[in-house]
């Protein structure tokens, strides 16, 4: 348990809780509690699901600039990796991943959403990526990450001119998945996380790294990436279970177990 980052867990949905009030700034230490609560959440088998959240007001706007802006370019080289190690380790969390994104997330914070496989916005939520206005760019996967997601034109768009992007552009350039009334963005991806609680979670983590592996390298490698998870699925104990279920009760009936 963090000071700054919780991880809370209950009924196989695990909650990464930002709370750092006022505005959820990223400082060093959010970053470390953020990753070792992403490690966490990925080797714990009691949580099948994650869902990454600032709370009511404010997913996260960014990181600390104060503190930032005292380091000096050997500070940063050593920083800057740490930065990225703690975002990679939610991006890599091998389960299904949402962040449930109320208020801003700016910077930081919206790479910290990029991470997610799905994004569900408040009516009100702010994204943006306004390093440029500092004399920086992003430092912690939204130069990648948000290109993949959004396509090269609309990630430099954002990213050259630093504007902020409400939800309703969010959801239709695909930076949002999903828009919901500003109370209801927790229950939405709670829901929407608890869906996985009994579903075959290594068929999950195959999937998962198909799909992200494979947008890294060429097709003809991302095929093989594909057919390598595909077979190894026939040594789980859910691919048997599965496959009889079908055949003795029809699709959709299975009871997994997760082995």
């Amino acid at each position: 348990m963090g000071e700054l980052v919780r991880l809370e867990v209950e009924d196989g949905v695990a909650t990464i809780r930002i709370d750092r009030p006022k505005m959820n700034a990223l400082d060093a230490q959010a970053q470390e509690e953020i990753r070792a609560a992403a490690e966490e959440a990925s080797a714990r088998e009691d949580v099948r699901a994650v869902v990454l959240y600032g709370g009511e007001r404010v997913f996260a706007a960014g990181a600390d600039i104060k503190e930032m802006a005292a380091k000096s370019y050997t500070d940063m080289v050593t920083h800057s990796g740490r930065l990225q190690a703690a975002f990679t380790a939610v991006a890599r969390i091998p389960k299904p991943v949402v962040a449930a994104v109320t208020g801003y997330a700016l910077g930081g914070g919206c790479e910290l959403a990029l991470c997610a496989d799905v994004r569900i916005a408040g009516e009100s939520a702010t994204f943006g990526q306004p390093e440029i206005l500092l004399g920086i760019i992003p430092g912690a996967g939204g130069t990648q990450r948000l290109s993949r997601l959004v396509g090269p034109s609309r990630a430099k768009d954002l990213i050259y001119t630093g504007r902020f992007v409400k939800a309703q552009e969010a959801l239709s350039i695909g930076l949002a998945d999903r828009v919901v009334p500003d109370d209801r963005v927790y229950a939405e991806a709670l829901a929407w996380a608890g869906q996985f609680r009994s579903a075959a979670s290594y068929a999950l983590r195959a999937a998962k790294e198909a799909v992200d592996r494979g947008l890294e390298v060429d097709l003809e490698t991302g095929l093989e990436i594909e057919r390598i998870q595909f077979a190894a699925l026939f040594g789980t104990e859910d691919r048997t279970t599965g496959m009889r279920s079908f055949i003795e009760e029809g699709p959709g009936k299975a009871r997994f177990e997760g082995r």
